[in-house]
């Protein structure tokens, strides 16, 4: 443990863990064994860091049965971490947490996700496992993520962004599925002309059939 590093009430720390100076864990932050802290690391209450991957194989006996997270969690310097987020640490390896990367409340990073470097992301988001953050890259709240995928450095995910593939850098993109974001926002201007369009057709339906054309 760094000099200047400030542990609050209740905090359960692992064996083999390491923080570096001048890091601030409130009350009731979880580190589980042999994670590691940078310098700076700010984590508020209730957040967990290190709990198991989400990796389970169905057994013989029909029953899903546990695989063992072996890996660790490691924060870079300057990472701020939201109160209830929980990230998981690797199934082996690291996941990872780049320098000055800024994480909100109730955000959930799985195992082996590896976060760049001065990244956001905002609140109730969740990143699957595997997955690859470039960084500075921007993930706005509620965002999705599916597992294995890359988000290119620079990018933008906009609220609710749903991302089932590869996020390609210095792009904005938003919806489910993600679309560059002009193209998504005419899909949406475009759905929201549907109701009308709808009831225009079966009118003109209407005065074809009594026609009888």
């Amino acid at each position: 443990i760094g000099d200047g590093t400030d542990i609050g009430n209740g905090c359960d720390i692992g064996d083999g863990v390491s923080m570096g100076e001048n890091c601030r864990l409130h009350a009731h932050v979880t580190i589980r064994e042999r994670c590691k802290l940078g310098n700076r690391v700010t984590i508020q209450p209730g957040a967990v860091i290190g709990s198991d991957g989400f990796g389970f194989l169905m057994g013989d006996n029909g029953r899903y049965v546990g695989i063992d997270q072996v890996g660790i969690v490691e924060l870079g310097d300057d990472v701020d971490v939201g109160a209830n987020t929980t990230i998981d640490r690797a199934r082996f390896g690291r996941t990872i947490v780049g320098e000055g990367t800024k994480i909100d409340n109730l955000i959930q990073l799985g195992h082996n996700v590896v976060v760049g470097k001065h990244c956001i992301i905002v609140a109730q988001s969740g990143i699957a496992g595997s997955t690859k953050v470039g960084d500075y890259a921007t993930i706005a709240a509620q965002v999705g993520i599916s597992g294995h995928l890359k988000i290119g450095s620079k990018s933008t995910l906009g609220a609710k962004t749903g991302v089932l593939s590869d996020i390609p850098e210095n792009s904005t993109y938003w919806g489910m599925p993600a679309f560059p974001y002009k193209d998504a926002t005419r899909q949406y201007a475009a759905l929201k002309k549907l109701p009308a369009l709808i009831k225009e057709v079966r009118a003109l339906k209407k005065e074809l059939d009594s026609s009888g054309k």
